[in-house]
């Protein structure tokens, strides 16, 4: 079989997807799996098996086999240590999974998913977060087990934690009591801290209702809500600027991309707050919303691996044959 296909991947903590397309960036077939973090899966033959999945299922709606891929590129989550990317790709290798295999952070494809060249700094913060930048002479950073400020779940959990504190009188009332007990369907907050910590039970993750919820008061005013998304951006452009300066970036012009479920809410307020204190250290960094997917910055990055220039005309078949909004959904 002739490889003339190329394969992108983005293996997260909530799901995996998997794109292929043809060199000329026609993406012809698509598919998704489960967690992919070799961390954070059950086991690190169920995150494999959660990227296999994701691939074959793209591949069979490509109508090809895996000596039809030329060249793959894994944005992966849990890609942190030099171990870690020996692993997953010698994993992908053994697979057939492409002639030529790249495997990089989950920062690094969201970066080339929003940079018009591959360089600058990326805060993607999703289900969990993380931060990575790339110079154009090509040293690379990602925060990996650096990372301290999170995603959704890191803020529902200080979301609720401020719900817990006004409910014991310790900081005053907040509205985010009331948006918890809507999300958890309790009565009270005792209900729902019961819920959340009693034995043999495993609570339901409402992390992401909570954290749109966070975002919606913040945004409305709430000094509570406002008080945790603003901090929380403050702490994430902390370390886009960490990853600016350990790849010479940090006085240059560059583009800092922000992607991710959590920042592509209507309210501004967190990605403003990481915009602001970027420019505190970084005053010509160029704060930008992703144009795509990380999926398709993995899918770039293995187009360039076999010599297809991302120019405009590529860039726009990719996105005149991007699968449906909902396949990019968490779910």
């Amino acid at each position: 079989m002739r490889p003339d296909h190329v394969l992108g991947v983005d293996g997260g903590n909530t799901k995996t997807l998997a794109l292929v397309a043809r060199v000329d960036g026609t993406i012809v077939g698509s598919g998704r799996g489960g967690c992919a973090d070799i961390y954070q899966a059950a086991s690190e033959e169920a995150a494999l098996a959660a990227t296999a999945a994701a691939v074959e299922a793209a591949l069979a709606a490509a109508g090809i086999a895996p000596p039809a891929l030329i060249s793959a590129a894994f944005s992966m989550a849990g890609a942190d240590w030099p171990e870690d990317f020996v692993f997953l790709e010698a994993a992908m290798r053994g697979r057939g999974f492409g002639r030529t295999i790249t495997v990089v952070n989950d920062a690094i494809g969201a970066l080339r998913a929003g940079s018009p060249d591959g360089a600058g700094v990326a805060v993607v913060c999703g289900t969990g977060a993380a931060v990575g930048a790339r110079s154009p002479d090509g040293r690379v950073w990602h925060s990996g087990w650096w990372q301290q400020p999170q995603g959704s779940r890191h803020l529902a959990r200080q979301a609720m934690d401020a719900v817990y504190r006004a409910e014991l009188g310790i900081d005053p009332p907040t509205r985010l009591t009331g948006r918890a007990l809507e999300v958890f369907e309790r009565r009270t907050v005792e209900d729902v801290l019961h819920l959340c910590t009693a034995r043999g039970v495993r609570p339901p993750d409402r992390s992401a209702r909570m954290t749109h919820a966070l975002l919606e008061e913040a945004a409305a005013g709430d000094d509570a809500a406002r008080r945790i998304v603003l901090g929380h951006g403050r702490a994430l452009g902390d370390f886009a600027l960490v990853a600016a300066r350990r790849v010479g970036l940090l006085d240059d012009a560059y583009t800092l991309v922000l992607a991710g479920g959590v920042l592509r809410h209507p309210s501004s307020l967190l990605t403003e707050a990481i915009a602001a204190q970027v420019r505190r250290g970084s005053p010509r960094a160029r704060p930008v919303m992703s144009r795509f997917e990380p999926a398709v910055g993995a899918l770039l990055l293995a187009l360039e691996d076999c010599g297809s220039a991302a120019g405009e005309p590529l860039l726009t078949r990719l996105q005149a044959t991007l699968p449906p909004a909902a396949f990019f959904a968490t779910r």
